[in-house]
């Protein structure tokens, strides 16, 4: 009885060790970090646009393009996912109001509100902004019911991936 006693006691010990190796192991990594509060669970901005929600509008990709006259072209794209339709009436950007290709942009529900790009149904531009690429700018974004939305956003320089973002193609349709 004294030998399985003893066997026992060896056995538990060992099983304690590994426990508390795996423990920290697991402590050290963040695997054992899951559910709704994990930090890898958490990371949302993939793109360098920044990303926002005010009620049931979504805010994806909001960044600006630096143009050659010291002009900024809006990119972003917004999508309202309630059965109650919004507006996108105005944005702000450093303090100038960009000019857009309609007077406000109908957010109605899961159908894109889309600035530059190839699918683009909206264009604003920035005058004189004047915004070094790489430095962030605030960007108001105003709707008719949801509340305002203040971002800082990146400015990027008109190249690679934004070499063709401009201010004056004419939209792919009409969403106003």
């Amino acid at each position: 009885m004294a030998t399985l006693a003893l066997y026992s006691s060896a056995m538990i010990k060992k099983f304690l060790g590994l426990a508390s190796i795996l423990v920290s192991v697991l402590a050290l990594t963040g695997c054992g970090a899951s559910g709704p509060g994990a930090p890898t669970r958490n990371i949302k901005q993939v793109t360098d646009g920044v990303e926002a929600q005010t009620g049931s509008i979504y805010i994806r990709d909001l960044l600006l393009v630096a143009q050659p006259d010291g002009s900024a072209v809006l990119v972003g794209t917004f999508i309202n996912e309630a059965a109650t339709s919004d507006a996108l009436t105005g944005i702000t950007v450093g303090g100038i109001s960009a000019k857009l290709s309609a007077p406000s942009f109908n957010l109605v529900q899961n159908t894109p509100v889309i600035f530059s790009g190839d699918s683009a149904n909206a264009v604003g531009t920035v005058p004189a902004l004047n915004a070094k690429p790489g430095t962030r700018v605030l960007v108001l974004l105003s709707f008719a019911h949801a509340a305002p939305v203040t971002k800082s956003a990146l400015v990027r320089e008109k190249s690679d991936y934004f070499a063709t973002v401009g201010g004056t193609p004419t939209p792919i349709g009409s969403n106003h």
